[in-house]
């Protein structure tokens, strides 16, 4: 078991103006933009266009961003998560159960349209983890 745990950023609409900026400052390169409009679910249209999910990367430089949904404003202190990529179905569950124990499930352990196992959990100690993990494509 090899992890890290890479910074994700969210933002109350300016997502992709952050993006555009790190970009710029970080001399990377975006990958995996989806925008909650590419979705599978019924999304307001003022929302369509903002970030789900995107990535920023220049070589072992990595972090995450997205868009907050909905009426769900971020506050400076709480617009940053740790996200983990894990290695089994076995495995985030096990990071689940622990880091719900005396915590917050913010989004249950569950499949998810985009092919992956994901959860979302703030734990004992107020720090939010966006759990990961990504079904091999049969």
């Amino acid at each position: 078991m090899k992890h890290q745990a890479t910074p994700y950023f969210t933002f109350n609409g300016q997502a992709r103006e952050a993006l555009d900026y790190y970009k710029e400052v970080f001399d990377g390169e975006i990958t995996n933009l989806q925008t909650f409009g590419d979705a599978d679910f019924d999304t307001p249209p003022e929302m369509e266009d903002r970030i789900m999910h995107a990535r920023l990367q220049n070589g072992n430089f990595l972090f995450m961003v997205s868009d907050n949904f909905g009426n769900h404003e971020v506050q400076t202190g709480s617009n940053i998560s740790l996200a983990l990529e894990l290695e089994s179905p076995e495995e985030i569950e096990r990071y689940y159960n622990r880091l719900k124990e005396n915590g917050k499930i913010i989004m249950e352990l569950q499949d998810t349209f985009w092919g992956a196992t994901f959860a979302k959990v703030k734990d004992a100690y107020d720090i939010t983890w966006d759990l990961n993990f990504e079904k091999p494509q049969t």
